[in-house]
């Protein structure tokens, strides 16, 4: 039976064996504190505290052994494969920083840590992790039924991750301050009137003492049953 209880119904799905973390565009040429393709989005990442809770994320999902996917854009410098059927895709084309294959710009911005275990998707075309990537049939090998999704953009990208994982049949949870989009006042906006309709909307402290409390040895369990 489901809990009628919002925290128990959160615990259970963000059980650390069924649930993917998914980082969206959190790469040095996005969010980074360098050169950024949209410098304003960038600022907004890191001063709203975004990219640190993400941060924060992935460091508690390695503790507890859910499973990292950061999933990355890129563009060929000459363009083969990317969309250009919308003015969002033209505009990119043009930006001064552009995320080419094997450059500084799509390399996971610090202060996120990769590790050895996580898994990393690129795509050159379209605007969700998740359409065409071959993202799915990973989740669905990993025994994937939640995914959290974080990352950038709130205006774009990650609504069409959000809309994707559902109409695919996971569960997706958004930690409403592990995203960010510009201006600063719409992120709050398309969460509470778009998101919410869709997803679980929780925080990232919700987040992490779900995976402490999944880490705790239930009673009568030996010490070896304990997550790592």
């Amino acid at each position: 039976m489901t809990s009628s209880d919002p925290t128990e119904r959160l615990r259970a799905d963000l059980d650390p064996a069924t649930t993917v973390l998914l980082t969206v565009e959190c790469q040095r040429g996005v969010v980074g504190d360098g050169a950024a393709a949209l410098p304003e989005l960038a600022a907004q990442a890191r001063s709203s505290g975004a990219l640190h809770r993400i941060a924060r994320l992935v460091a508690g999902a390695h503790r507890t052994g859910v499973q990292v996917v950061h999933a990355v854009a890129e563009r060929r410098p000459d363009g083969r494969g990317s969309n250009r059927n919308a003015r969002l895709f033209r505009a990119a084309a043009k930006l001064s920083v552009q995320q080419h294959p094997g450059t500084p710009a799509v390399h996971i911005a610090p202060p996120i840590e990769v590790t050895d275990e996580d898994l990393v998707v690129r795509r050159l075309h379209g605007l969700s992790p998740l359409a065409g990537t071959g993202l799915d049939a990973l989740l669905r090998n990993l025994g994937c039924r939640t995914l959290l999704i974080t990352g950038v953009s709130a205006n774009v990208a990650v609504p069409n991750a959000v809309f994707d994982a559902v109409n695919l049949g996971y569960t997706a949870v958004v930690p409403e301050d592990a995203i960010a989009g510009v201006p600063a006042e719409y992120t709050p906006a398309m969460v509470r009137h778009t998101l919410a309709l869709v997803a679980t909307v929780t925080t990232s402290d919700e987040v992490l003492a779900c995976w402490r409390r999944a880490a705790q040895p239930r009673p009568g369990a030996g010490p070896g049953l304990t997550p790592g």
